[in-house]
């Protein structure tokens, strides 16, 4: 029987390294040549592969031969990515234009944890917008900085984004909701040694140090709210989650929040993927209830294939008694899972 990991492991995308050396030794054969000369960087010859992929064979390697005559090798990376778009808008001009409107549709905003406290939002955006966006914050930034501001310009375009996409006068006046995952211990008597970290949902933990600044420093509006624990089961941190307060002003919905602080993840096997649906354990046409212990977070897809002939699904542990939410899943090749909720801070 098969545990499903709870921690997302940064891996490299094998099949994308597959695709990337067939398409040099098939297609791109003096850009291979010159990588393997350590002419040409790795990042070069990654770019290359990338902006040509929609290319043919024949068209591809035309393209090949173009940038090895222009001495793509030489250059900088950024003058060789815009060496290898002209060369490649020029070999096929209709098909470029045509990928140009149809990638609009995907724009999106993105967010990832980072270390060190911190996370990386990213905006995949057409690119005259970004162009704008990037150029507004880099005028407002070389503005302050001529009238004397202490911070550097990449600390006032950082606090300029969040001011200008919240409404705050001041980056740091974030709303706070404090879901004390932490001890209440920790936030009124702190001790450095004995501290428990606080948990920002989806990122990871935060320092209860740092916690405890934001919350004191901070001016915009903070709640606070509960989150109750079972008795550990060891000697230092919190039992599982089992409930919480159940309301707030303006905001609904605090059960299916609750089960989403529990799982962090979607509870399929090996799927680290973010929180889309909320699932009935027993569904609720076969008369499940509504409850936390019958509640767990999946992704799009797994709500979906779950309706599947062959799938199953059992409660193993409520996680009312000092042990983890526990689901016992099985697929239709008769494959078994554990899948539990992670450990508490």
């Amino acid at each position: 029987m098969c545990t499903r990991p709870r921690l997302a492991v940064a891996s490299p995308n094998k099949s994308v390294w597959l695709n990337t050396g067939r398409a040099l030794w098939f297609e791109l054969p003096d850009t291979y040549a010159q990588l393997s000369s350590g002419e040409l960087s790795e990042r070069v010859a990654e770019t290359i592969v990338s902006e040509t992929r929609h290319l043919d064979a024949e068209k591809r390697g035309e393209v090949d031969q173009q940038l090895k005559a222009v001495g793509v090798s030489k250059l900088g990376f950024k003058a060789a990515t815009l060496c290898v778009r002209k060369i490649t808008y020029e070999a096929d001009r209709r098909g470029y234009v045509q990928r140009g409107r149809t990638e609009r549709q995907h724009r999106r905003v993105g967010m990832q944890p980072a270390p060190d406290t911190m996370a990386v939002l990213t905006g995949y955006l057409p690119v005259e917008q970004g162009v704008a966006c990037y150029t507004a914050l880099q005028h407002h930034a070389n503005t302050a900085v001529a009238t004397g501001d202490g911070r550097s310009r990449d600390q006032i375009m950082a606090d300029t984004l969040v001011e200008r996409l919240t409404g705050q006068t001041h980056a740091a006046d974030v709303n706070i909701e404090l879901q004390l995952l932490m001890p209440l211990d920790t936030l009124i008597n702190p001790n450095p040694d004995k501290d428990t970290a606080a948990v920002i949902h989806g990122q990871g933990p935060l320092p209860a140090e740092l916690a405890r600044e934001i919350l004191a420093s901070s001016r915009g509006r903070k709640w606070w709210r509960r989150l109750f624990t079972a008795p550990s089961t060891t000697s230092t941190g919190s039992g599982p989650i089992v409930g919480g307060d159940s309301t707030r002003r303006h905001f609904d919905g605090w059960l299916g929040q609750l089960i989403r602080l529990r799982d962090q993840t979607c509870t399929d096997p090996y799927c680290d993927a973010p929180i889309r649906h909320l699932d009935h354990i027993i569904r609720h046409s076969d008369g499940g209830p509504t409850i936390l212990e019958n509640g767990r977070g999946t992704c799009e897809r797994g709500n979906h294939v779950r309706e599947m002939p062959g799938w199953h699904i059992n409660l193993i542990d409520a996680g009312l008694l000092g042990q983890p939410h526990t689901i016992h899943i099985t697929t239709p090749t008769g494959h078994h899972y554990l899948s539990r909720a992670p450990d508490p801070p």
